[in-house]
């Protein structure tokens, strides 16, 4: 696992991105209003001197924007405010698209302190990135995927589930063709409606059916033990909650402050069921989880519990913690007689 760092966010939406995707509204999302300037750089900086803890590695990071779409002279302007910071030993990661990544332009982001590059790839099928405006293939993320790695960058890949277009099979596709392509980790953004976008327009005209928060958290139950399954980091799980999505700019679909610990929810739920065998009506079950680990196997409102009472006819479900498990596993402790 990688050592904890401190990540200062620096949001820089819209801000280059040469397409107008369906879904997006940077500005909306990010709660920011203004592209970043070399003094927003800095004071995010000199603000992390005195607030994070001593001893941890701090990562700059610049989020919201197609990074290496911008023009290059600001692109070095923003990077060259942090000179200073990296010199100390800290890192610089940023967001871009994958048809904006060529060999020039890592050349350029290694000599100032770029460590990690994240590509919105959102989907690996053709035919979704049409229909949502990306501009792009599938190929492109293969293509700068590559590039990245053989530079020695850390890559992370974003993907969304539930563009126009897609399935529950082309989302499974798209994390087996993610994977191929070695990331060191991933983000999972399950469709959101946000307000003021080509998507909101084409939901109201009943063009677009939402990807809903039950529907996304099926599909990203699957997906999820995938990436975990081989070795590859969930960096982040759902859009980050914010004061103005929370307000009402997400309109509909699968926006959920704790849209993660729903997930796991359901993947520890069908652990459970699948490891349940014989005449269970009427006992009582004690199942230990990992430390720290109950409220996601209890399930938002008792979910899971009353789910395992109503399939099998328990009578009673308990979680208890056992220091000895992992995070993610389980142990049927008794299945009992009342």
């Amino acid at each position: 696992m990688r050592p904890k760092r401190y990540v200062i966010p620096v949001f820089v939406p819209h801000l280059g991105c040469p397409q107008n995707c369906v879904f997006c509204n940077q500005r909306r999302i990010s709660g920011k209003q203004s592209p970043a300037t070399a003094e927003t750089v800095r004071r995010a900086i000199e603000k992390s001197d005195r607030v994070s803890p001593q001893g941890v590695k701090r990562e700059l990071a610049f989020y919201g924007g197609s990074f290496t779409a911008i023009d290059k002279k600001k692109q070095e302007e923003l990077l060259a405010a942090a000179a200073d910071f990296v010199y100390e030993g800290n890192s610089i990661r940023l967001s871009t698209r994958p048809d904006c990544i060529d060999t020039d332009t890592l050349h350029m982001l290694k000599s100032y302190g770029v460590e990690t590059i994240e590509l919105g790839s959102q989907s690996m099928c053709d035919d979704v990135l049409l229909k949502s405006g990306r501009g792009h293939l599938a190929a492109d993320t293969e293509r700068a995927s590559a590039l990245i790695k053989d530079a020695s960058f850390t890559l992370i890949l974003q993907m969304m589930t539930g563009l126009p277009g897609d399935t529950r099979e082309k989302a499974i596709y798209t994390a087996e063709k993610i994977a191929a392509c070695r990331p060191r980790g991933v983000r999972i953004y399950p469709t959101v409606v946000v307000r003021d976008t080509p998507l909101y327009d084409m939901w109201r005209r009943g063009e677009y059916r939402e990807h809903t928060v039950e529907e996304a958290a099926e599909w990203c139950s699957e997906i999820v033990p995938y990436f975990e399954n081989r070795g590859i980091e969930i960096v982040r799980l759902g859009l980050n909650p914010s004061e103005e999505l929370s307000g009402g700019a997400a309109a509909a679909g699968a926006y959920h402050p704790a849209f993660g610990q729903i997930v796991y929810s359901k993947i520890m739920l069908d652990k459970i069921s699948a490891a349940i065998t014989g005449d269970t009506r009427g006992r009582r079950a004690v199942i230990g989880v990992s430390p720290g680990g109950i409220s996601t196997a209890v399930g938002q409102k008792r979910g899971n519990i009353n789910c395992l009472m109503e399939k099998f006819g328990f009578a009673d479900v308990k979680f208890v913690e056992l220091p000895q498990l992992r995070r993610g596993d389980f142990k049927i402790i008794s299945i009992e007689k009342q």
